[in-house]
């Protein structure tokens, strides 16, 4: 086959570090629109951006070029950088080391969608480890708990 073909759509979710709750109504959408702008940039899709005051939610088609490790790297430094330029107030802000990415059908991507753009009301009944947990189950995700927060 002479042309390389792909359509992997993936669901990223990084914390800030120790899940403080950095990320004010005002700073969000902000954040959101650079994440979109970062992995479009990288050559990837981002279909939707969205989360609360300490995580954030990405579904993205994953360029054929770019590892997923690769993408998340570039997310998280260069918007770690941005966040620290908003204000005096977020000049400790950092993200949690690790993430989580889950493979998504392209057929779910409009359930997944709708699922970032309710995070305020995801959030007003369970804690981000809480979701994050059931996202580890749902996808068959061996963990240990003493290595998944930081």
């Amino acid at each position: 086959m002479p042309q390389s073909l792909s359509h992997v759509v993936i669901h990223v979710v990084f914390s800030t570090k120790g899940r403080q709750p950095f990320l004010d109504p005002d700073t969000r959408p902000k954040l959101h629109a650079y994440l979109a702008t970062v992995a479009r940039n990288a050559g990837c899709e981002a279909y939707r951006v969205g989360g609360v005051a300490d995580h954030v939610h990405l579904a993205i088609r994953l360029s054929r070029t770019i590892t997923i490790a690769s993408l998340v790297e570039t997310l998280k430094t260069s918007s770690s950088k941005w966040v620290k330029t908003q204000s005096a107030d977020l000049a400790a802000f950092s993200w949690q080391r690790g993430y989580g990415c889950f493979s998504v059908s392209p057929a779910d991507l409009d359930a997944l969608r709708a699922y970032i753009d309710n995070q305020e009301s995801h959030h007003q009944a369970r804690t981000f480890q809480d979701e994050f947990r059931i996202f580890l189950k749902k996808y068959g995700v061996e963990y240990d708990e003493a290595y998944v927060w930081d």
